[in-house]
């Protein structure tokens, strides 16, 4: 079984991500597609095991193995917990609604180091941007502000909200360059000083919970070695 056989013929959930699912979308936005798949559990008995993650077969569509995907769940990897958030739903199986019934169990303070380090990288990319150019690459200076605004109010609130909501059009005007270089990095510092500040005092477990998304992932290759060998 090739690999894009697997996600054309095994995704258990797919759904649309980037501008369009955070509210930012222009005529000109791509459409990001990203999904989970479920390799039949078979063809883990072989030497050859099935892909971790599959580029393909649309343009700007990329898609993981399920294991692949809770792991990065559990370690908190912005892009996947927000992947669990999008409400641009295509393709949803019985599996794939399993496991978005498991968004709270992924959630955790782990996010605000994932959450961090990633800001963080793009934060230095932005910077040497501004010393080589004169100034940074406006649209990713507006995800990472995106990105900073759902990291603290996730560690608010409880729950992850990736679209952009009632800062859309503050984050817009960012994407079109209205904004100087110094505003925008002061609202960026601001950001993380007050995801710093709501990480004292949030609900989120310190972990996220292992036992339960392990369950899951058991129960479900079970039944896939039970459908496929049967």
């Amino acid at each position: 079984m090739d690999d894009l056989t697997l996600v054309r013929d095994h995704t258990i959930y797919a759904c649309v991500m980037g501008s369009r699912a955070f509210g930012l979308a222009t005529e000109a936005s791509d459409t990001d597609r990203r999904g989970v798949f479920l390799a039949p559990t078979p063809l883990f008995w072989r030497f050859e095991k099935p892909p971790t993650h599959v580029e393909g077969p649309r343009e700007e569509e990329f898609s993981w193995e399920l294991e692949r995907f809770c792991e990065l769940a559990l370690r908190a990897n912005p892009n996947i917990l927000e992947c669990l958030h999008s409400p641009l739903v295509e393709r949803l199986t019985p599996a794939g609604e399993e496991l978005l019934s498991l968004r709270g169990a992924f959630l955790s303070r782990r996010a605000h180091t994932s959450f961090g380090r990633y800001a963080a990288s793009q934060h230095g990319r932005l910077l040497a941007d501004v010393r080589t150019h004169g100034a940074p690459r406006w649209k990713h200076a507006m995800h990472l502000l995106r990105l900073l605004i759902s990291c603290r109010d996730l560690l608010r609130t409880g729950r992850l909200t990736i679209g952009a909501g009632p800062d859309r059009e503050g984050l817009l005007a960012v994407k079109r360059g209205e904004r100087t270089w110094e505003e925008v990095d002061a609202w960026m510092a601001r950001l993380v000083q007050e995801t710093d500040t709501a990480l004292t005092t949030t609900a989120l477990p310190a972990e996220p919970d292992l036992p339960r998304v392990a369950d899951y992932l058991h129960r479900t290759r079970r039944a896939s070695a039970a459908r496929y060998s049967g």
